[in-house]
């Protein structure tokens, strides 16, 4: 079981669970195709994309219109279907593409649930490393490890940027608007690192991570770390401080605490 914590839940737990089975099943698909030759196209934003994405996302509607024909579906690849105002899944089948073609294990899939355009379940899956966090609204985020151990998953305790751990999946998503500021709290943290994209997230409710700083995001990237974040004690907004919904901007922060926040916020809008 996913969701074994006592009390009121806004997300069933059978419902956790199941988006928890299918999220694996769905990296067990993209697996068959990591290091191994893949058809790559490039995307009109200039992204890449893989006959792999589309066949996870693909997989990933087929069980969740199964399972929940009266919810909508927000996906990547194909864009959204259902009823506007419906419960949404948002999925990212392949987060990190450009990781999964050059054989580099951090690429994850992603999967929100969102209602009243609030993400209440969040997963982050990371099908070659066997690494899965699962937050649900009030429900507080657990860790489920390689070794098929389950633990609550909890943010550091840093509240002071010159001793965050920081990090940005990429220094060139950044435009020149945003540059400075990035540089700024590069600067001024403690310990900095690249690349990642969703698994940094997952990093930092686990603890091991403080402060991560974005820019170039939609909501499939984001929906999904959103209650992982919260849910395991942290902050996760955009650059203006604002809870973030299927409309946020690109721009997104995260801290481990709320002082961490504050702190780093500024920097962003100084």
């Amino acid at each position: 079981m996913v969701t074994d914590a006592p009390g009121n839940r806004t997300v069933p737990a059978e419902m956790a669970d199941y988006a928890f089975k299918i999220a694996t099943e769905a990296g067990r698909l993209g697996m068959q195709w990591f290091r191994k030759p893949v058809a790559i196209d490039i995307k009109e934003d200039q992204s890449p994309v893989t006959e792999a994405d589309r066949a996870v996302e693909a997989f990933l509607r087929e069980r969740l219109r199964a399972a929940f024909p009266e919810h909508a579906i927000l996906g990547e690849e194909f864009g959204l279907e259902g009823q506007s105002g419906a419960p949404t899944w948002v999925v990212d089948p392949i987060d990190g593409t450009r990781s999964f073609i050059t054989g580099w294990p951090i690429w994850g899939t992603l999967m929100a649930l969102t209602t009243d355009d609030r993400p209440q379940l969040g997963i982050v899956h990371m099908p070659a490393l066997g690494e899965t966090w699962v937050a649900s609204a009030g429900n507080g985020c657990r860790f489920h490890g390689a070794d098929g151990t389950s633990s609550a998953a909890r943010t550091s305790s840093c509240e002071d940027l010159a001793q965050a751990r920081f990090y940005t999946t990429s220094p060139d998503y950044f435009d020149s608007s945003e540059r400075s500021h990035y540089e700024a709290i590069r600067d001024a943290s403690r310990v900095r690192r690249f690349g990642g994209d969703c698994y940094g997230y997952g990093l930092l409710a686990s603890g091991h991570i403080d402060l991560i700083v974005e820019s170039r995001l939609q909501p499939y990237d984001f929906l999904a770390i959103a209650p992982v974040v919260t849910e395991a004690g942290g902050v996760i907004t955009d650059w203006q401080g604002k809870p973030l919904t299927p409309g946020s901007g690109e721009q997104v922060i995260a801290a481990a605490t709320p002082a961490l926040h504050r702190e780093a916020l500024a920097f962003l809008n100084s």
